[in-house]
């Protein structure tokens, strides 16, 4: 995706949320939550107008990492080394923080209605979206599984973010079609912490294998 789409499109989803405040913010209660807990449960709130703009000035924030990821990157760990896919990865990010917003704003219109399926799953959904691009990325200080190992080596960020990719679409599709069943969302946010944890012990077997190898 080039910078230009990614920018506009960032741009877009960040008018949109702006949207939704003024429109819902006649009705929005004077405390507005602004924070879940592993449930789903809202356990911190702020001022309805700090909610309504703090929340959408998130959704923009990828914008920075668009236009400043190179400038403010060393050699060799620059992000135009996988731009395209950095790129989508930043639209990816601004769309999640708009449909946080989203659940924020309904949580603070409807409290009597629980949203943590919509909020647990929707970000296991996520997950598998970035885990289709994650292999598509190179070394870099700002996005992926940045274990020593695979910063130190090109290899092995390509062999452990492939594997971190396949991980993170599967845990993403099964968490949410779990929390969609009915379990809990911690014992599926504790398996997706489990699963995370294979490809940053692959990426230090990866490490020293190539090491034997004197690759």
């Amino acid at each position: 995706m080039s910078t230009r789409t990614a920018v506009i499109l960032v741009l877009a989803v960040t008018g949109a949320a702006l949207a939704a405040s003024v429109i819902f913010y006649p009705s929005l209660p004077e405390r507005v939550p602004t924070h879940f807990n592993l449930h789903g449960e809202p356990d911190h709130w702020s001022g309805k107008t700090s909610a309504s703009l703090a929340l959408p000035g998130l959704v923009a924030l990828p914008l920075l990492f668009m236009l400043l990821g190179d400038w403010l990157s060393p050699d060799h760990f620059k992000v135009g080394a996988f731009r395209p896919s950095f790129n989508y990865l930043m639209v990816i990010l601004a769309v999640l923080f708009a449909y946080m917003h989203a659940i924020v704003l309904a949580a603070a219109l409807h409290p009597e209605r629980s949203y943590a399926r919509w909020m647990i799953g929707g970000i296991f959904l996520f997950l598998a979206w970035v885990g289709n691009l994650l292999g598509k990325t190179r070394r870099n200080f700002w996005i992926g599984i940045r274990t020593p190992w695979a910063l130190a080596s090109d290899a092995v960020w390509i062999g452990t973010h492939r594997l971190g990719g396949r991980i993170f679409m599967g845990v993403g599709l099964l968490g949410a079609a779990a929390i969609a069943a009915g379990v809990s969302p911690v014992w599926c946010l504790a398996a997706f912490a489990a699963a995370l944890c294979i490809p940053v012990f692959y990426s230090f077997w990866l490490s020293k294998k190539l090491e034997k190898q004197g690759a």
